[in-house]
């Protein structure tokens, strides 16, 4: 009998972080072949060239780059139309049964859409999720609408693919990934984190990550700066900065971050990629996540540290206690809850709306991958709201 190959797609660290361990469970198994294609930011020097962290572990199949030296949206645009050519050549040439596709961003639009094509099924992890603030919401959506098994994070967004009119005996709610590697990793100590950064903290460490808010493009340049000269204000601080990802205005922001370490050495410090041990590990130890990525939304709860999320780019997101959403101009009086000894006790007893009853969420996934029929998968049908109200 032929083995079954599951192709898994990244453009970015974040992807990886949460694809990695569904890699492991894939290539142990004995009737699979795993293959890993990498591109976007993996591929880029600006960001750490992230795949050679992948090939630590694991064969990478295919390389494709695409990014330009520009992140404006033209240049976005042809970066995708590279996806189309690189992606559709190595499909041809690797023939997975099934692609499997992270989350809701450009990159993955143009590779889902190459699959349409081809007639590759895919199933897609982390759909049904809201981020009002940023073009990925639409871009999520429509990867949700051409994908054939999909796996969300909570009930809510279970329901949202649903209502999407995808076939309820293909969405399967499993839970955080993100929670999953927190509550299996040997965490770094203080004393560790400082040697392998090369870096001494103060009292109170946080950890930043500001991205650019894509429907909001025009206040980039001054959120990055009222943001930097807010964190100059806290005492007994060290920042530690990890880059803005591959969006429009993602390059102003860091090259902002950039110039702002150069002038505070001993107080801040930026990384292209720090790793998910080394970033869980930091996160574990900060007085709080500051910024707007999904890891503060997500993974955050799980160690019970606060969040201090700023602006629309994550609006929509299901929240936990912990986190602090504040607007730009109001991030001070974020900080001062911060303080707050209420705010504080309450970050020991919240409840995490991401916790799952499946122990092992990428066991599933991979078993789910392994059985699923695949003569006829391609044959979607829509499923009527009012259908699924009945049943």
């Amino acid at each position: 009998m032929n083995k079954r190959k599951i192709c898994l797609v990244s453009a970015t660290r974040a992807e990886w972080y949460l694809l990695s361990h569904l890699c492991k469970e894939i290539k142990k198994d004995k009737d699979l072949i795993v293959q890993i294609l990498v591109t976007g930011t993996h591929l880029s020097q600006e960001f750490g060239l992230t795949y050679k962290e992948i090939e630590k572990e694991f064969k990478i199949d295919e390389k494709i780059p695409i990014l330009l030296s520009n992140d404006d949206n033209l240049s976005l645009c042809k970066s995708m139309a590279l996806v189309f050519e690189g992606f559709s050549k190595a499909f041809k040439s690797l023939k997975p049964d099934i692609v499997v596709i992270l989350g809701d961003r450009y990159e993955m639009l143009a590779v889902a859409s190459v699959c349409l094509l081809m007639q590759i099924p895919i199933a897609h992890l982390c759909g049904g999720e809201l981020t009002l603030g940023a073009i990925d919401d639409s871009i999520r959506h429509s990867i949700t609408k051409m994908a054939h098994l999909h796996f969300v994070s909570t009930k809510e967004y279970q329901d949202r693919v649903l209502q999407l009119g995808e076939n309820k005996n293909s969405v399967f709610n499993i839970g955080s990934l993100g929670g999953f590697i927190v509550k299996n990793m040997d965490f770094l100590g203080k004393e560790e984190l400082e040697k392998e950064l090369d870096f001494k903290f103060d009292e109170n460490i946080y950890l930043i990550t500001y991205h650019p808010e894509t429907l909001n493009l025009k206040q980039t340049k001054n959120n990055i700066q009222t943001l930097l000269c807010n964190l100059t204000k806290l005492k007994k601080a060290s920042l530690i900065f990890t880059k803005a990802n591959a969006d429009e205005n993602g390059l102003l922001i860091n090259n902002f971050l950039a110039d702002f370490c150069k002038k505070y050495p001993k107080k801040a410090k930026l990384f292209d990629n720090l790793g998910s041990k080394r970033y869980l590990s930091l996160m574990k130890i900060s007085k709080a996540v500051i910024g707007n990525s999904s890891s503060g939304i997500i993974e955050s709860p799980f160690l019970r540290v606060a969040c201090i999320n700023i602006g629309d780019r994550q609006k929509g997101r299901i929240r936990s206690e912990n986190i602090i959403d504040t607007s730009i101009k109001d991030l001070q009086q974020a900080f001062q809850k911060l303080e707050d000894k209420k705010f504080q006790d309450n970050l020991k007893n919240f409840k995490n709306p991401f916790e799952s009853r499946i122990k092992n969420p990428n066991k599933f996934i991979k078993t789910k991958l392994k059985n699923v029929k695949l003569d006829t998968i391609l044959n979607k049908k829509f499923t009527d709201l009012l259908w699924i109200s009945k049943n």
